[in-house]
């Protein structure tokens, strides 16, 4: 009867079971997004600190290539680093283009806090 009043025309809608279950399924898929976003976040952050780290690496690079001093190295390294991450090179002095490694570490009131550090350049471990 239910069935054949409906073809009818006469109920239109839903059910309140059909609603609860349409419900109970957005919040299943819900409850298994919010932790995936959660890893797509971090996923980002430390690819943004290996990014930087890479960057560095090149203006390093750069500057050996111009025969730049260490001091100037050390400055085209900072003016590089920005709020969320700053940037350093080893060794401080002495610098080639074999032997260094810059390092980016995330800042206590960048985006990325709470990452890690990352290292780039052919000298790194």
């Amino acid at each position: 009867a239910l069935i054949a009043r409906r073809e009818e025309g006469k109920d239109k809608g839903f059910s309140l079971i059909e609603l609860i279950v349409v419900v109970a399924i957005l919040g299943i898929l819900v409850a298994v997004a919010i932790p995936v976003f959660g890893s797509i976040q971090d996923t980002a952050k430390t690819n943004s600190l290996k990014t930087a780290a890479a960057n560095g690496a090149t203006v390093v690079a750069s500057q050996v290539a111009q025969q730049a001093t260490d001091t100037a190295i050390g400055t085209a390294l900072t003016g590089s680093s920005s709020a969320d991450y700053t940037l350093a090179v080893l060794p401080a002095t002495g610098i080639t283009l074999n032997n260094y490694c810059v390092t980016a570490t995330a800042t206590t009131t960048g985006a990325l806090k709470g990452a890690t550090a990352a290292k780039s350049g052919p000298a790194c471990t």
